[in-house]
């Protein structure tokens, strides 16, 4: 690190002394020679010891070889990787400003030399301020921070200085929507670094005002520029001016934005309810946003246009906006440049915004437990952005921690178990019923099962690259429910024997946790797909996993689950049948509970079966590619792959050694050749598509994977008869149409 020589550095001899300058980083002599002068502030000059250190530093400098690093122990390497280069503006963020000619003013500053007006808007610039600020709302709630994106817009600094009554109502809207939203995430706590910053740096959020008063002049601006756009508009048979029309236009655009704002922000609110009624009220304050959306995209070009920032080239320069006005705020990091969307994108993001709003408010309409464990998997799905993420997690459960603010937990375990296997200490006409031992294991066990479950729910919440990484920790308080679980079975069913001999209690409670085990093992790995995370060479070891092991075991566990309803069944049969009636048994003779989640497990063994056999065929012909293994193995990807399921007691996991012993084929006699493997697989997307052909009502999932199963089925076909055998070209793996399973093109 070089000087320039008429640049005199200075610090206090106590400075030197305590070794303060512990680093040091050789470079060239040519290099980097300008931009170290620093004024040294009088008030500095006169309280210290001052001593000229640069002679000795440059001559200390020259002892360094070329990138040699002196440290001392407490600045290491990994100091040095976190360390930031102070007035680099590559690293430092607040340098940025200085980058810019022009001069950044506060809001204050800006009123006072009259930059900015605060009253007497045309219309063309509200519209512009408007859009801007929605855009610059949509950037902070993909992750960037407040100080770059919403508070770029001075007027919301200080609303309270805006005499423009729309834009003053709008200001003060914008912030109680951030202010809403920011709480929503912050107590769903489902958000990561990566996707929310919830830092206000100390800006007010219109907290002074209330939510009903910030309502309510949205409210009274929206129908004075009603009243504008009725007074402007055309009659029949009426000559229009071209004028009065451009003017109707604009008050329109206003008018819709202004609504918009309003029934977002009202949305919002209601959220903050704890009534199921006020979610159904703001799915319909949605669905009138909705209709505002075309009437927005239509006008945006009334609106002023920015300027791009001559700086980075895509931040908006308006008049209202000046994104250098908070860098001093950012805290001493790498520049972490806010792109704001583009208008064109604000109507689409809004449209997508309001869907999932909508999708959100449907929860309350799901009743049992595995049904609102379903709905949370299918909305993370989509990939939703972390607000409406949040809103489903603080929708579900209630401050009071009542599922929506009604149903106690507990009681939602009590009835999923019902559903699922029909324990017979939760039947009304079985002995245990009332038993006050029995009651004390079910309610004890089923306190237990409260945290798991609502931190499982919780973890469909995060996004889906942190979702996978949790699954595999929660995957050990699921395996101590399951040893929980088989002991109050054991209990339960001692008990029983005394009173009911004829009935059973094994397994019942057991089989549940395992379900939801199993469950969770199976999404583990099959996210892996999603998030592009295996290799090809590793795809065959993790289909084999799901196809012989996971999905085996939770078609067993659904099966022994149904045989358990039955058994239950048949008792309440025989003992209606002792008393009067029997209608009550018929209307019981419906479609299993069950079958479709054991026909859709039979669907996706037969998928992974038939993905397993084909890698293995596909190796055999030497069409994978493989590492050459330096500094691990198959075995050590393979240990590290299933390494959260060392943790699970039922299902054991399956070493490799293990796997490798199941899966050899030489134990076959004779071993099978590529071809025969080819024919197995076509089979098993023969086999799945059969059992999916035959879904009584099938939904989208159903559609996805036959769209996969049936080219496959013809490619192995082709496989298996020599297509193409002979070509080095390696197979490519389509997952645009299932994120799970791939069709297999060969070139």
């Amino acid at each position: 690190m070089q000087f320039e020589d008429d640049d005199v550095r200075q610090c206090p001899v106590e400075a030197v002394m305590s070794g303060s300058v512990s680093m040091v980083m050789k470079s060239s002599v040519e290099e980097d020679e300008g931009g170290w002068g620093l004024g040294i502030p009088e008030k500095m000059r006169s309280n210290a010891n001052w001593v000229d250190i640069t002679q000795d530093f440059k001559g200390a400098c020259k002892e360094l070889k070329l990138g040699e690093l002196l440290h001392d122990k407490l600045f290491g390497l990994f100091e040095a990787m976190s360390a930031i280069e102070m007035m680099d503006p590559k690293m430092d963020a607040g340098m940025i400003g200085n980058q810019v000619n022009r001069k950044v003013l506060n809001f204050e500053q800006a009123v006072k030399d009259e930059a900015i007006r605060v009253k007497d808007l045309s219309l063309p610039e509200l519209i512009g301020i408007v859009d801007t600020c929605f855009c610059c709302l949509i950037t902070w709630l993909e992750g960037h921070s407040l100080a770059q994106t919403v508070f770029t817009c001075l007027y919301v600094h200080n609303p309270e200085l805006i005499q423009d009554p729309a834009l003053k109502a709008f200001a003060l809207g914008i912030l109680k929507v951030c202010d809403i939203a920011r709480e929503k995430v912050n107590k769903a706590a489902v958000f990561e670094e990566e996707d929310f910053q919830a830092m206000t740096y100390g800006f007010k959020m219109a907290n002074n005002v209330t939510d009903l008063r910030v309502t309510g002049m949205l409210k009274d601006v929206e129908d004075e520029l009603q009243r504008k756009v009725k007074s402007t508009r055309s009659r029949q048979g009426e000559q229009r001016d071209p004028e009065v029309e451009l003017d109707h236009q604009q008050c329109l655009a206003l008018f819709s934005r202004i609504k918009f704002t309003r029934l977002l922000l009202t949305a919002l609110i209601s959220f903050t309810k704890k009534e199921t009624s006020a979610v159904s009220e703001a799915q319909k304050l949605m669905s009138q946003a909705a209709d505002l959306l075309p009437a927005i995209h239509s006008t945006i070009q009334y609106g002023i246009q920015s300027q791009n920032d001559t700086t980075k080239g895509d931040h908006p320069i308006m008049m209202g906006f000046e994104p250098l006005v908070n860098q001093r705020l950012l805290p001493p990091t790498f520049p972490r440049y806010a792109k704001i969307i583009k208008r064109e994108e604000m109507v689409n993001y809004f449209s997508k915004l309001i869907e999932r709003i909508k999708t959100v408010c449907e929860v309350i309409n799901t009743t049992n437990l595995h049904s609102i464990l379903d709905f949370f998997c299918e909305f993370s799905e989509q990939s939703p952005c972390v607000l409406s993420r949040s809103l489903l997690q603080t929708t579900f459960l209630i401050d009071n921690k009542k599922v929506f603010g009604t149903h106690l937990m507990q009681d939602m375990i009590k009835d999923a178990l019902r559903y699922f296997v029909s324990p017979p200490v939760l039947s009304p006409k079985c002995s245990l019923y009332n038993n006050h031992q029995a009651k004390d294991y079910i309610d004890s066990f089923v306190t237990h099962c409260s945290r798991p479950f609502c931190s499982l729910i919780q973890i469909h919440g995060h996004n889906r690259a942190r979702q996978r990484d949790k699954l595999g920790h929660i995957l050990e308080e699921f395996a101590t429910l399951q040893d929980e679980a088989e002991k109050v079975d054991a209990a339960l069913h001692g008990l029983l024997m005394k009173l009911e001999p004829q009935r059973q209690h094994l397994a019942c409670l057991g089989t549940w946790v395992l379900y939801h085990n199993l469950r969770i093992m199976i999404q583990y790995l099959l996210s892996g797909f999603e998030l592009e995370l295996y290799s090809m060479h590793e795809y065959y070891y993790i289909y084999w996993y799901l196809s012989e092991f996971l999905y085996a075991w939770l078609m067993s566990t659904l099966s022994r689950a149904d045989s358990s309803q039955m058994a239950e069944e048949r008792i309440l049969e025989e003992q209606q049948q002792k008393g009067r009636s029997s209608k009550k048994s018929k209307k019981k003779k419906k479609a299993r509970p069950l079958g479709k989640e054991i026909t859709m497990s039979q669907a996706y063994q037969n998928m992974c079966a038939g993905m397993y056999k084909t890698m293995i065929a596909l190796d055999m012909d030497g069409k994978v590619r493989k590492p050459l293994f330096e500094l691990d193995s198959e075995q050590v990807r393979y240990e590290h792959r299933f390494a959260p399921f060392n943790s699970v007691v039922t299902p054991p996991p399956v070493h490799y050694i293990q796997f490798k012993e199941m899966s050899d084929l030489k134990k076959y006699s004779p071993p099978p050749r590529s071809a025969d493997l080819y024919m197995a697989a076509s089979k098993h997307f023969q086999q799945a598509k059969l059992i999916l052909e035959n879904v009584a009502s099938p939904d989208a999932e159903v559609n996805r994977i036959l769209k996969v199963a049936k080219p496959n089925i013809v490619v192995m076909k082709l496989l298996a008869g020599g297509h193409k055998k002979e070509t080095k070209a390696l197979p490519e793996f389509d997952f645009s149409a299932h994120k799970y399973f791939p069709v297999v093109k060969i070139i």
